[in-house]
């Protein structure tokens, strides 16, 4: 079932992906007025909605491209009516939500972009096909470790994994991240995996454990552009180039922004979508359409 608004020129649906296995996920495409340039589908942070990205979506729409955006499982549209005793993999979003929405947009001979917001970025690596992909722009992407950090972020971090983190799961059954007014609640799982990468200088690419699937990651062979700002505290340029290493074989092009020199203010881990980052939107929307539409129609 789709349903259908319109925002001045965009129009919007409500769509139903489903995840190959089985899992509902609620999305929005954005259409563009016209003839699209390209297909691009958001991966969006970790316990941050889709609604999140709706103004840079609909701007991408104005600027000729169809967007869509998605809740991963247990956030969002695509939660459950309760996270008490729900389970999943948080490597699931990459590996089969993100997927569905890659899927959803594929189309022959157009061109298929993404944009990851944290760990959107850290999904590029975990498609099933990243051959469907023909280029990817990041925005404070980074491999998590509170060492990247500034010592006052660290010790915030380091109080949420050993005190906070561990209370509040016992308490509830998942973590309660929005009473840190920093997204929305997250499954259990999800708390635990990503407190055990947070570990790790270069996040699960150090975790012994998790070489099989961290060896995908030579298999995206598309170009990537990645942007970090000074004063991203969870997500500083030193973050994003242990984590972006393991791109092996993508051509990555690393972009620091340094919020005081370039007038746009504050941009910490999430001001990179909001409207006075429109320069920002600009140069990755810029970027895409450089790439141009070089699929050969029917392959």
């Amino acid at each position: 079932m789709t349903t259908d608004t319109t925002t001045q020129d965009v129009r919007t649906e409500r769509i139903t992906l489903t995840a190959a296995d089985g899992y509902p996920l609620v999305a929005h495409r954005f259409h563009s007025p016209g003839p699209p340039l390209g297909h691009l589908v958001v991966g969006g942070a970790t316990a941050v909605p889709q609604g999140f990205y709706k103004r840079f979506a609909e701007h991408a729409a104005r600027r000729g491209f169809d967007v869509l955006t998605l809740d991963y499982r247990g956030i969002g549209q695509s939660a459950p009516s309760t996270l008490k005793g729900f389970r999943m993999d948080y490597l699931d979003w990459g590996r089969l939500d993100l997927a569905a929405g890659v899927e959803a947009m594929r189309q022959r001979g157009m061109p298929l972009f993404l944009v990851g917001h944290s760990y959107g970025g850290h999904a590029l690596g975990l498609l099933p096909d990243p051959g469907a992909v023909d280029g990817a722009y990041t925005f404070a992407t980074g491999a998590g470790w509170h060492g990247w950090m500034p010592p006052l972020e660290r010790l915030r971090v380091l109080f949420m994994w050993r005190v906070l983190g561990p209370v509040w799961t016992r308490m509830h059954g998942y973590l309660p991240w929005s009473r840190l007014g920093m997204g929305e609640d997250l499954p259990i799982d999800v708390y635990r995996q990503w407190r055990q990468w947070c570990r790790f200088p270069r996040y699960f690419f150090d975790d012994p454990a998790m070489s099989a699937t961290t060896e995908r990651f030579a298999a995206v062979r598309f170009p990537i552009v990645a942007v970090n700002a000074l004063d991203d505290a969870w997500a500083p340029p030193a973050s994003r180039d242990a984590f972006m290493a393991g791109y092996r074989n993508a051509a990555v092009r690393s972009v620091t922004v340094d919020s005081r020199r370039s007038g746009l203010g504050a941009i910490g881990h999430m001001g990179y979508f909001r409207p006075k980052a429109l320069p920002l939107w600009n140069e990755a929307l810029d970027w895409f359409a450089s790439l141009g539409p070089h699929r050969t129609p029917g392959v």
